[in-house]
Order: C-alpha cells, then sequence, then structure tokens
C-alpha cells in the first residue's frame, strides 16, 4: 500500500522530486526494471526515472531490510551497463521512524568494492519542506513537526488550493495513506476529506490491491488443505493460472 502511493507519486510529479532530490524541476520519465539486463530483484519500492543526462533511482521503504546496500549496489552496475554516460542518483527514502542501524547504513561493501548511496530519514526532515511542492504534501505528516496532526491540517489545506479536482483527489488520497504511518485513522479521517479521496484513481487502486491480496491468502490457506484448484479459482475469483502460481510460491516455500 505505502510503495504504491510512493510509486504514484514520484512518476506523476516527477518534477517535484527531482527539485528535492537533484536540485532542479526538470521532468524526468520512468525506466522499467525489465529495460535492465537481467531479470529485475524483486523491489516493490523500486523506481527509476531519467532525463537526458542523468537517472534519478529511488528507493522507498517502511522499515529497513539487510539487502538494501546491495540492491542499490546492484541496480547500478545494471544502470551503467545500459547507459555508462549518464550520472545516477541513488536514494533509499525511510518512511517510518526507527533507531535501526540499518537506516543509517549508506555504503555497500564488499572486500575491495565500496558503493556509496543517500539514505533520507523522512522524520528528520522538516515537514515544511514538503508542503512547498504538490507531490511532496503527502509526505510532510512524516517530516519532522512538534504537532503531526497540525502538520496534516496543514496539508489538507494546501491540497485543497489545488484547482485540478483529480490532483487533488489523488493527493488527498496519498496523504492519508501515508498519514496511517503517524496518526491514527480516526485522526486522519477527522482531518482530511474521505468523500474526495474516493474519487482518487489511488484511492480506488489500492482498494482493488488490497481486495485482490485478500483473494490470495483465501486461496493459499485452501491450497494447505489441499482444496483443488478448480474449486478454489471460481471461489475466489483469481484465474486458475493465479491459484497454479500460488500453489507453486508454496511447493518452493517448503
Amino acid at each position: 500500500m505505502y510503495d504504491d502511493t510512493c510509486r504514484f507519486l514520484a512518476e506523476h510529479f516527477s518534477a517535484d522530486f527531482a527539485s528535492w532530490l537533484l536540485g532542479e524541476p526538470i521532468t524526468l520519465t520512468e525506466i522499467q526494471p525489465s529495460e535492465l539486463s537481467l531479470d529485475p530483484i524483486r523491489a516493490d519500492a523500486l523506481i527509476l526515472l531519467e532525463s537526458e543526462a542523468s537517472v534519478l533511482h529511488l528507493e522507498f521503504q517502511t522499515l529497513p531490510k539487510n539487502n538494501i546496500p546491495f540492491r542499490v549496489l546492484d541496480y547500478r552496475v545494471r544502470l551503467y551497463r545500459k547507459d555508462p554516460t549518464k550520472s545516477v542518483q541513488q536514494v533509499v527514502i525511510y518512511l517510518k521512524q526507527t533507531s535501526s542501524e540499518l537506516a543509517y547504513q549508506t555504503s555497500f561493501m564488499m572486500e575491495r568494492t565500496r558503493h556509496e548511496f543517500d539514505v533520507i530519514r523522512l522524520w528528520e526532515q522538516p515537514a515544511s519542506l514538503f508542503l512547498q511542492y504538490p507531490g511532496l504534501i503527502p509526505f510532510a505528516v512524516l517530516g519532522q513537526s512538534a504537532d503531526p496532526e497540525e502538520t496534516l491540517r496543514q496539508a489538507a489545506q494546501r491540497v485543497n488550493q489545488i484547482a485540478d479536482p483529480t490532483m487533488q483527489a489523488n493527493l488527498m488520497a496519498a496523504s492519508a495513506i501515508l498519514a496511517g504511518l503517524k496518526l491514527e485513522d480516526e485522526v486522519v479521517y477527522r482531518v482530511l476529506r474521505r468523500d474526495i479521496m474516493q474519487e482518487s484513481t489511488v484511492y480506488r487502486s489500492i482498494q482493488r490491491e488490497a481486495q485482490k491480496e485478500e483473494k490470495r491468502t483465501i486461496a493459499l490457506n485452501l491450497l494447505r488443505r489441499s482444496v483443488a484448484i478448480d474449486i478454489i479459482a471460481p471461489s475466489t475469483g483469481l484465474s486458475v493460472e493465479e491459484v497454479q502460481q500460488l500453489q507453486q510460491q508454496l511447493k518452493d516455500s517448503a
């Protein structure tokens, strides 16, 4: 849910991310992981954006993982293989406050190899920074502030000033989703307008994904009980192929 929200913001407001992370409001286009050599490492929060001269590689993470530094190195090598002339800015962005030392790790080291990358911990960034750019407003509540609820209220006010109703709905929904990392749902929906959110493509997309994830969970439970695939598929609304893939996952993890 959080990965999808961050991906949506980076893809649709790339100039705002460029202003924040590259220092200039250039428009960036998305690179599909399939464009890189080899099969891509599974990285739900991986976002690759490029201009004519540079690439911005973003990794959004709710909490740290041990494999992040190697993954950053791996994608740097793949990007170099694709186009060695482009400069690459790699940034890992942590959303939820943590005391884990992994959130402060900015390099990968292996024998005589060392690769460095940038790390941003949102809770250390001033909330006011994100209120300056439409595409960054949803991150404001995760920034540094004395009163997160008041920050969310300021974010809502900024979103309400946006004239485009589609953009307004999407940013309202994204703000609500990310605010859930820091505030109770009751507080979030007291501050933000749910009626606007429900018109958002982001909101509807994540709802569909949540429903599909629930169906997958049910299918997995039925597979564990040895229920036949031709019964599971119509019962859950998943295709036979999707259920077969889940069955293979169970076999691989056994």
